[in-house]
């Protein structure tokens, strides 16, 4: 009787091993853990971009413009009321012709509300829509909107690293969009 049941004991081993092979090489799991790899590389993605959109922010409020210039990728280009800035070296020159080379006014004087983000990812190249409001520091010494508006951007993977390929800075109060032609 026990030798019975070892041979039992031993075929349904085997058989599940036999079923746990096929079920680890099934095509459809093999697809299951893609799919599952592929929405979590996504929301690191859409995560990261988020980064960049807030740090642009944060860069430009701290008058950080190196670190600032430096959310563009290589070829990647500002756009705005200012003019146009190609390239991390070329943003910066923009900016710094544009703001000055060194903050103005004292800190905290200004800064940007950054909200609605839109990130759409497709591989090493995205897209996304923002808003921006410009706060100043009104006569009363409370915050005033300045400007609103919003972002167009294009963004692209570069060194492992998401920079923005193109952003465009409308302004909707007062409209001013740097695309029209004039």
């Amino acid at each position: 009787m026990n030798i019975l049941r070892l041979l039992f004991r031993r075929r349904i081993a085997r058989l599940g091993c036999v079923l746990l092979t096929a079920i680890l090489l099934s095509p459809d799991l093999a697809q299951a853990q893609q799919s599952a790899a592929a929405r979590i590389q996504r929301l690191e993605d859409i995560e990261e971009i988020r980064t960049v959109l807030t740090n642009y922010g944060r860069f430009l409020d701290a008058h950080d413009l190196v670190a600032y210039s430096n959310q563009f990728a290589t070829d990647g280009e500002w756009v705005g009321g200012f003019g146009t800035g190609k390239g991390p070296a070329g943003v910066l020159a923009l900016m710094e012709k544009n703001l000055g080379v060194t903050a103005k006014g004292k800190p905290g004087s200004t800064y940007h509300l950054l909200t609605n983000f839109l990130i759409d990812v497709r591989g090493d190249t995205a897209s996304a829509w923002s808003r921006w409001n410009f706060v100043v520091t009104g006569a009363d010494n409370k915050p005033t909107i300045m400007y609103g508006g919003h972002y167009d951007d294009t963004l692209v993977r570069e060194n492992g690293h998401w920079k923005f390929k193109r952003r465009v800075a409308v302004n909707d109060i007062p409209h001013s969009d740097p695309l029209e032609t004039k």
